[in-house]
């Protein structure tokens, strides 16, 4: 209760003083107060992971009633993934906010919605008060929307905001209705509430479970939910970026493992409707990332791919439930709990990186960069790692966690039935096609924006931000090899979160046993060994070239005598194979100018790639609306007399329903009669 206490001080001393404070101590109290935040609420997380379970009951109000919070292995589990990300994200978004110091007020509002951001994310990983729950979601929203909106001077920033924002309340009126529907029928707004109501009637736990699903999903940016993040992440801040795809959509997935602990919904069936919205969700994701040109809303559609392959973790460690499978069901949670961790670092880092480009360049476009490896190495080498990672290549971690989760289809398979084995077939079909779109994407991204020559000739000196600002990209770095060569230590961690889903399996049938994922530390050893290998013989290479000196020459240019960096691949060249293959999925508009002659004066192509669930779901019922709306402008037409007889229609038929409301009730009953 004490931590309790201090983290709310702390939380309050940081709201009066950033407004009071210089530029440069604004991001120190900030940075601050959620380091030591961070420190206090993972002292109880760790606990929690060894086994504990933490429980402290606030007073609350007559309204809320008592308020439960309840710290247990899965809320530990995230809120040190929380910890982490916001640490690093605010401790390198000291640096990268300087380009902004003219903007004074704008930070102190950024800090403090930032404070907000933390404790509410905190807050929703321990709140089982559903009244509380649901202002603390309203708090991380808004506070987001606040973060999202910094550059707000731009358009398209707000645009993406108000999206953001509007998709955030669809969110909040999904939880509000599975909220209210179980305080009617229980009278409490305790989640213990939600347990009791299911078990007594387990027919509607399933569609209850849907409502929070939905809820949970918009946040998470499952498609068809998704349509938000692919623009609220490009219009934030780099660091914003990473937080939001590190652990804000992350809270959407918490919110569906806490659902399942306490709905305890038809396991089997739920399974398979999550399995198929996160198979459509990876594939989705990635081949849209493919042909996006701005860098920030590549990543934010990779976004959406990991967290499908998240959710075919969820999906299958659900079936593993529902079949009495404990070690299906363990694999499967194992890995969707290690790749939300996973994906955390790897994402973060790319979004970091990113930024360090966009401040370097002051662009986004894929296509007006390259050659950035012999200006910025570090940040060259830190995106690759991350890009790695990302792909699920040992010997970093992406691989570990899709690892987990292959082995969990694998042991499906084994007790599989015709239905069971036809799904399990198409999920490990969706998953190789992510892995191998996601490293076409990454190839492209990488080869694109850092190798080559420079495509566009910048007025200003592009150079490596100081090591201070790289200084968190290194830790993550660090984080994601230790995964990568150790897994066994990280997964150990999860072993008390995984056994809360499987406690109540009876172990006869199969035993969790971590001995099952002693396949992985050979693994990255011999992956290790292949780089050991690799960097020993460039370095033999370098020794026996030594003695022999280096001429520069012009290569062949195929008998073309006019070279260019035009002659380079561009980032639509690249992929335009791809494009051509999957186009009924997808939607391009195209803007070229045709050319003439071996060497034309001026030529142009341009595609603008677009979202086709966001045309039929969101744009045309929008165009359907107006377009139904415009038929009654007549109403509106300027002249003054209309206005005044609308005006006296609305009081004679106020005047007049008082007179005629007994005649129509007794018409109503005499209807009724008939």
């Amino acid at each position: 209760m004490i931590i309790i206490k201090v983290f709310i001080i702390l939380l309050m001393l940081g709201f009066i003083l950033i407004p009071f404070m210089q530029l440069k101590g604004k991001g120190i109290v900030s940075f601050s107060v959620i380091l030591v935040n961070a420190l206090l609420s993972s002292y109880l997380a760790i606990q929690c992971l060894a086994g504990e379970k933490l429980e402290f009951i606030l007073p609350g109000s007559y309204i809320t009633g008592l308020i439960p919070l309840r710290i247990d292995a899965l809320s530990a589990w995230f809120m040190l993934i929380i910890n982490f990300v916001f640490l690093t994200g605010n401790f390198y978004g000291l640096s990268y906010m300087k380009a902004y110091k003219a903007q004074k007020n704008n930070i102190s509002l950024h800090a403090i919605a930032m404070l907000i951001l933390h404790a509410s994310l905190i807050s929703l990983c321990v709140i089982q008060n559903s009244f509380v729950f649901l202002i603390a979601w309203e708090g991380m929203a808004l506070s987001a929307f606040i973060l999202i909106i910094f550059e707000h001077e731009k358009t398209a920033t707000i645009k993406a905001g108000i999206n953001y924002l509007i998709q955030s309340h669809i969110s909040i009126v999904f939880l509000m209705i599975a909220f209210i529907w179980i305080a009617i029928k229980k009278g409490s707004y305790d989640f213990n509430a939600i347990t009791a109501y299911t078990i007594e009637n387990h027919p509607m736990a399933l569609l209850l479970f849907i409502f929070f699903l939905i809820a949970f999903a918009i946040k998470a940016g499952f498609v068809p939910f998704h349509t938000w993040l692919p623009y609220a992440h490009p219009a934030a801040p780099a660091h914003i970026s990473g937080i939001m795809s590190g652990v804000i959509i992350k809270i959407g997935i918490f919110g569906i493992l806490r659902m399942l602990l306490v709905v305890k919904p038809d396991f089997i069936t739920t399974g398979y409707i999550i399995l198929i919205i996160s198979v459509i969700s990876g594939l989705y994701g990635v081949m849209l990332a493919i042909i996006q040109h701005n860098l920030k809303k590549l990543l934010a559609y990779h976004s959406i791919e990991n967290i499908g392959i998240i959710g075919i973790g969820i999906g299958t460690g659900c079936i593993g439930l529902g079949s009495n499978n404990q070690l299906l069901a363990g694999l499967g949670f194992a890995g969707a709990l290690l790749h939300t961790l996973n994906h955390a670092l790897f994402k973060s880092l790319l979004f970091y990186t990113a930024g360090i480009v966009y401040q370097a360049t002051h662009d986004l476009d894929i296509e007006h960069l390259g050659g950035l490896i012999k200006k910025m190495p570090q940040t060259a080498i830190l995106f690759l790692i991350a890009a790695i990672a990302i792909c699920g290549i040992p010997p970093f971690n992406g691989f570990i966690s899709e690892f987990l989760i292959y082995s969990g289809l694998y042991q499906w398979m084994q007790h599989a039935l015709l239905f069971s084995s036809i799904a399990i077939i198409f999920t490990v079909l969706g998953l190789v096609l992510i892995g191998g779109l996601a490293m076409l994407c990454f190839t492209k991204a990488f080869s694109i924006v850092f190798l080559g020559n420079a495509r566009k000739n910048f007025s200003h000196e592009i150079k490596e931000p100081p090591f201070i600002e790289l200084l968190p990209l290194y830790f993550i770095a660090l984080f994601i090899v230790m995964i990568g060569v150790f897994p066994l230590q990280f997964i150990q961690f999860l072993s008390h979160t995984v056994l809360l889903f499987t406690a109540n399996i009876s172990p006869s049938v199969n035993t969790l046993d971590l001995n099952i994922f002693q396949v992985l530390q050979p693994i990255s050893f011999a992956m290790w060994g292949l780089v050991l290998l690799i960097v020993c013989l460039f370095f033999l290479r370098k020794f026996i070239l030594s003695s022999r000196k280096d001429s520069i020459q012009p290569s062949w240019g195929c008998a073309y005598n006019a070279p260019t960096v035009k002659l380079q691949y561009t980032a639509n060249s690249f992929v335009r194979p791809y494009r051509k293959l999957f186009r009924p999925f997808l939607l391009l508009f195209k803007i070229q100018k045709d050319t003439n002659g071996i060497f034309p004066e001026k030529a142009h192509y341009n595609t603008h790639p677009y979202d086709k669930i966001e045309q039929y779901l969101i744009d045309n019922p929008i165009k359907a609306f107006k377009s139904f709306l415009s038929r009654f402008l007549f109403l509106q037409n300027g002249k003054l007399q209309f206005y005044i007889l609308y005006g006296i229609i609305f009081i004679v038929s106020i005047i007049c329903i008082p007179l005629f409301y007994e005649q129509v009730i007794r018409f109503i009953e005499f209807l009724k009669q008939l």
